[in-house]
C-alpha cells in the first residue's frame, strides 16, 4: 500500500478489525519510511445490481436515490433518519441476496411499501401514491381502505 504522505510502497499493519457490520476490514498501517499512520479498508467487490425500469431502461441501483424516495415519503412524519437508513440498508441486503444481476423497479417498490406500512401509514400512502401513480382521490381512498381492512 502506498503511503499517502511520502508515496513509499512499504508499510506494516499495526491493527486489523472488522468494520461495517463485518462487510469490511479496517487496517491501521504505519509507513516504514516516514512513520506516518493511515487507515485502509478492505471489502468484497460485488457486481452492482441493475434496475429494470417500467419502460425497459436499465440503470445501476442507487442507494441515494432509494433513500431520497423514502425520505420524501417520510417528510414531516415521526420517522427518524436512522430508521430510514436502516430500512434502505435492509432492502438493499435483501435485494442483493435475492437477485444476481437485475431487479425490477416494481420489486424494489413493493419492498419499500411493505416496510413503510409497518413504520408509518401516512408515509406508506405517500410512497404508494407515487409508486402506483394514483390519478385521483378514489385511488387514495382505495389504498387507505385496503390498509384499514388488513389486520
Amino acid at each position: 500500500m502506498r503511503c499517502p504522505r511520502c508515496g513509499h510502497m512499504e508499510d506494516k499493519v499495526t491493527d486489523s478489525r472488522t468494520a461495517r457490520d463485518g462487510d469490511a476490514i479496517r487496517r491501521r498501517r504505519l509507513c516504514v519510511k516516514c512513520d506516518h499512520r493511515f487507515t485502509t479498508y478492505e471489502e468484497v467487490i460485488r457486481a452492482r445490481l441493475r434496475v429494470v425500469k417500467r419502460d425497459g431502461r436499465r440503470e445501476d441501483l442507487d442507494r441515494t436515490k432509494l433513500l431520497n424516495g423514502v425520505q420524501r415519503s417520510c417528510e414531516k412524519r415521526p420517522v427518524s433518519s436512522e430508521q430510514m437508513e436502516a430500512m434502505v440498508d435492509a432492502i438493499l441486503m435483501e435485494l442483493e441476496s435475492e437477485y444476481d444481476r437485475e431487479v425490477s423497479s416494481e420489486a424494489i417498490g413493493e419492498k419499500v411499501m411493505e416496510r413503510l406500512e409497518k413504520i408509518d401509514e401516512v408515509a406508506y400512502v405517500r410512497f404508494a401514491s407515487v409508486y402506483r401513480r394514483f390519478k385521483d382521490v378514489n385511488q387514495f381512498l382505495s389504498a387507505i381502505q385496503n390498509m384499514v381492512v388488513r389486520p
